[in-house]
């Protein structure tokens, strides 16, 4: 089932890092669904996690979150469509100046990201020390995860990241 990119927004960054991290454990065979998620949470909440399932209320729980999200989802949806996705801080400038750059449209995509890279603007911006030099192979690579995982035509503004 494929969601639309907004799910991930409506989760709270408390528990997007609770489900990058399982999503990316490399011990892990199996891609983790809400439910698997949900019992991890318990696991890990020891005391806490019990306490919030008795007293469901509370509904700033990553518990109560969780359980929210697999009653309008269902528990074998998969865990990563729920994982807010940031671009790094190198990343983020290009996507920066790639919307600011009159000659592409205005909401370019992450695959006119991608291009306006390949065509010269990662050199550019590390020609005018905005970012490292040695991350070109390291940004395409991550634009490639981004479109891979959210499409070739997300608006790319959407995965800047702000610190």
């Amino acid at each position: 089932m494929k969601l639309p990119i907004d799910v991930a927004t409506r989760v709270s960054a408390k528990l997007s890092a609770f489900i990058d991290s399982m999503v990316n454990d490399p011990e892990r065979e199996e891609p983790p669904t809400l439910d698997v998620v949900r019992k991890a949470l318990l696991r890990s909440g020891g005391a806490h996690a019990a306490q919030v399932a008795m007293h469901p209320q509370d509904r700033n729980s990553a518990l109560a979150e969780i359980d929210g999200l697999i009653e309008e989802y269902g528990g074998d949806v998969l865990a990563y469509h729920f994982v807010a996705a940031k671009a790094s801080e190198g990343l983020s400038r290009i996507i920066e100046t790639a919307a600011s750059d009159r000659t592409l449209p205005r909401s370019p995509t992450l695959a006119r990201v991608r291009q306006a890279m390949v065509e010269g603007l990662t050199a550019r911006l590390a020609g005018d020390g905005a970012i490292d030099p040695d991350e070109d192979g390291t940004l395409l690579a991550e634009i490639d995860e981004l479109i891979r995982r959210h499409g070739a035509h997300a608006v790319a503004e959407h995965f800047i990241r702000f610190e």
